[in-house]
């Protein structure tokens, strides 16, 4: 603080030194006024009465006279010593008034200098809690003018430059440590801080940087942080392993990092600038400069030698007015990989241009990169249009031109859903029929560092061959079970082979008795056979194990006790075994032909049925489908304005075409599931989410119905591994269900927790409920009820719920009750022991 400042702390020192003496002159007043009061009091006694002044004097009368006149001298002295304190007093009582008063002025004008200095001043006083605070910045500045506020440095400084000011501030006035800083203020001003200890009393000063004073800081700002900013980035340089250097506007070496006095075999960076190693040798250099381009950048793959071994160097180079900087990084390793790369290629391409299973690999950029022999065979496409790599998009549009791949009613989004391989971590497969009768297997197996690989796989003949074989398996296996004759196959060893179950039941033995093979003697054996059929089977025996060359078929007819006839015949086997057969001729064998004839007769009007329905599904997607899209058209207001009634019409009918549209894709689930190819996208799913998306889908059905769903999911329910669209499809309908069957008003209780090792998801409703009668039709297709005001339904919903649960491998049951309502569980496993495709 100026000097005038301390002249200032002396003048209120001495102010405070006469104020305590006119204390103690004051003082004194009690004193004097005892002894006027003994003047008084000695006065107030009449002389000529009074007994001390009557008769004669004695010793008593003496000494009471004698104090009486010292309490009067007393007083005279106290009186006149008051009146002196008194007036002393005035003097020095004035004399405070005009000290103060000139103080009072002193301290003004020092105000008024501090203000007019354009800064603010704060003052912590020894003793005193609140600092002095004096000055005043401009509004410009960012400063606040309430001292609580200029104090509270977080409200008008980022929380660094508060924490820093902060710190700072407690080391001045505990410490007494002086500093100085220049900090941004939250409104964009510049603030320049000044502490130090001044006459014991530390003072912070803060003055607004304006104009040329602004400029300078921060130009000492900028110049501090680009030095910490080159620092940081020669240190960066120096850590890394690839030489660097930076050289001045006449090209000469400034600065090189550690790694370029390594490869330049010097002891220190300073000691390659001193000895002007370059690196490079000239002709890299000339060709680094010819290769400069507009923006000064310069890239060349150039031979050095670095640390006596000569090595490839991928060299980039910036030129600006002040110099210029390059690195060199190693690429020996790099070019070594990529040489080897590239032989090994050459040879897997020829390798698999031998095979006969087409081959094509497309790169990152999903253009054509490879082809084998067989590629080219396959699709007879023309060399010139594999050599331009065509993209993969581009091909398939090609062979769909040619009809070369298969017909879909969707081929952009068929199309779409093969190219999801490049983005898919795993390969896939398909299955191409084409039109002209060829069935390929095609695997798609993408690239780690992008791309994918397809193998089309020619498999005609083998599904042909196995289609044959199997069928004849089904059709040979199908044919001895259900017939009606008894057959056993012996092998050469007289051991029992094959049998059907006819076989077993005309012969009364046992599966577990026949499941070890036993040989025919010990069939007849174990058999309590009657004579009659015991030398039938002597002679089967001797059919069976015969060892002759030429064995001849036998037969017979054997005729139980039990009244059955039973005809009998063996077939020598190429092999060497022997096929046995038993006709039971009896009359019940027809009756059970006749029934098993009208048994399948039923199976194939069943599936015949499911085909028609298939069919009609599938043929009435496509015109429903552009009957919604030209419905969309029409309610467009750009293709031209409708009419009140029009509008209506046009809504009613999108709402029954998606109506309709939603019931053939529920139809077409159901044929998919049938036909065992429905696919599960198995995922985690977040159990609480789903099912709060199935309620959403359903809020305005519900506000249209008035009625209320009430939503419980336990905290713990986590996540499943299922199908989330599968899954919120399941819970979409069973709530559409009970939204049908419930009564305006009414409440659906719908909750969702976690059991010890399943998800259950309930839905309850209140409405009419369902007949007893019709609980076990429930979940079968078609089979609708009467739901009272509202629609009848075409009756799939409860059908897909449980199609879909049991491909989960989850289960459905359902409780109602006329007149209360239906309570419908659905439980999920965790996770689906591996389900991809439908078991059924």
């Amino acid at each position: 603080m100026p000097a005038d400042g301390w002249e200032h702390g002396r003048d209120r020192a001495a102010w405070r030194r006469v104020s305590r003496k006119a204390r103690l002159g004051l003082s004194t007043a009690p004193l004097a006024w005892v002894a006027s009061t003994g003047l008084c009091l000695a006065n107030d006694v009449p002389g000529a009465t009074h007994p001390l002044f009557s008769g004669t004097f004695t010793p008593e009368k003496v000494v009471w006279m004698a104090a009486v006149g010292g309490a009067v001298t007393f007083a005279v002295t106290a009186a006149v010593t008051l009146i002196r304190n008194m007036r002393a007093s005035s003097g020095t009582l004035s004399t405070a008034t005009e000290t103060s008063a000139r103080l009072a002025a002193r301290l003004d004008r020092l105000e008024s200098l501090v203000a007019s200095d354009d800064q603010r001043i704060v003052m912590w006083q020894p003793g005193e809690d609140e600092p002095f605070v004096a000055g005043m910045l401009e509004e410009s500045s960012g400063v606040p003018r309430s001292p609580a506020r200029l104090l509270a440095f977080g409200t008008w400084l980022e929380a660094r430059a508060a924490g820093a000011l902060e710190q700072a501030v407690d080391r001045l006035r505990q410490h007494g440590e002086a500093f100085r800083m220049t900090l941004p203020t939250r409104t964009g001003g510049m603030v320049e801080i000044c502490g130090r200890v001044t006459a014991s009393a530390p003072v912070l000063r803060l003055r607004d940087l304006t104009g040329e004073r602004k400029s300078q800081a921060l130009t000492a700002e900028r110049n501090s942080a680009m030095t910490r900013e080159l620092q940081t980035l020669r240190a960066l340089l120096d850590g890394v392993p690839s030489p660097a250097w930076l050289r001045d506007e006449e090209g000469a070496l400034v600065w090189v990092n550690a790694a370029y006095a390594r490869a330049v075999e010097t002891d220190n960076g300073q000691a390659a600038i001193d000895a002007r190693v370059e690196f490079l040798d000239a002709k890299g250099r000339g060709q680094m400069e010819r290769g400069r381009d507009e923006s000064g950048q310069s890239r060349a793959r150039l031979p050095a030698v670095a640390a006596g071994a000569r090595r490839i160097f991928d060299v980039t180079q910036i030129s600006v007015e002040s110099g210029s900087g390059g690195i060199a990084i190693d690429v020996s390793e790099l070019e070594n990989v990529r040489q080897e790369l590239g032989r090994t290629i050459d040879f897997h391409a020829r390798t698999l241009d031998q095979l006969a299973t087409a081959v094509a690999i497309f790169g990152a950029d999903r253009r054509l990169q490879f082809y084998n022999a067989a590629f080219r065979s396959l699709w007879d496409l023309d060399a010139s249009f594999l050599e331009s790599n065509p993209s993969d998009g581009a091909l398939l549009d090609a062979l769909r031109a040619a009809r070369k791949l298969p017909e879909q009613a969707d081929y952009r989004g068929w199309r779409n859903k093969l190219l999801e391989t490049y983005t898919s971590l795993d390969a896939r497969e398909f299955w191409w029929h084409l039109p002209d009768g060829r069935t390929l297997r095609v695997i798609a197996n993408p690239h780690p560092q992008g791309g994918v690989t397809y193998i089309y796989e020619n498999v005609t003949e083998r599904l042909d061959l196995e289609s044959r074989y199997n069928s004849l398996i089904r059709v040979q296996g199908e044919t001895l079970d259900n017939l009606s004759e008894a057959v056993a196959v012996f092998g050469s060893d007289g051991r029992l082979r094959l049998w059907n179950p006819a076989f077993e039941n005309i012969w009364d033995l046992s599966d577990d008795r026949l499941g070890d093979s036993p040989h025919i003697t010990r069939i007849v054996d174990m058999e309590m056979l009657e004579p009659e059929e015991t030398a039938t089977w002597r002679q089967l025996v001797t059919a069976v194990t015969s060892l002759a060359d030429n064995r001849e078929p036998v037969s017979g007819r054997l005729d139980r006790e039990s009244g059955e006839a039973i005809d009998y015949a063996t077939v020598p086997l190429p092999d060497g075994g022997t096929l046995v057969t038993f006709v039971n001729v009896t009359d019940s064998v027809n009756v059970e032909r006749a029934l098993l004839d009208k048994n399948e007769a039923l199976e194939q009007a069943d599936q015949l049925k499911n085909a028609f329905i298939q069919h009609v599904s599938y043929e009435l997607r496509s015109p429903l489908t552009n009957i919604i899209g030209f419905a969309q058209l029409l309610s467009d207001p750009k293709f031209g304005p409708l009419t009140e009634k029009q509008g209506e019409y046009v809504d009613y009918i999108l709402s029954s075409s998606s109506a309709l549209l939603a019931i053939i894709n529920d139809i077409l689930d159901l044929a998919t599931i049938d036909a065992g190819i429905m696919e599960l996208d198995i995922s985690s799913v977040d159990v609480a989410r789903t099912v709060q998306a199935a309620v959403e889908g359903l809020k305005d059905r519900l506000a249209d119905s008035g009625i209320a769903l009430k939503l419980t999911v336990a905290e713990d329910v986590g996540v499943i591994q299922a199908d989330e669209r599968r899954l919120r499809q399941v819970l979409f309908n069973l709530i559409s269900n009970a939204l049908r069957f419930s009564d305006v008003g009414g409440t659906i209780d719908v909750g969702c927790l976690r059991t010890a090792d399943a998800i259950e998801f309930h839905v309850r409703d209140h409405g009419c409920g369902i007949p007893e009668d019709m609980l076990d039709q429930v979940f079968a297709r078609f089979v609708g009820r009467d739901a009272g005001q509202r629609r009848r339904g075409a009756g799939l919903g409860l059908s897909i719920v449980k199609s879909f649960v049991e491909l989960h491998g989850g289960t459905v049951s359902i409780e109602s009750e006329e007149g209360v309502g239906t309570y419908v569980v659905c439980r999920f496993p965790f996770a689906p022991d591996a389900l991809q495709h439908a078991a059924e």
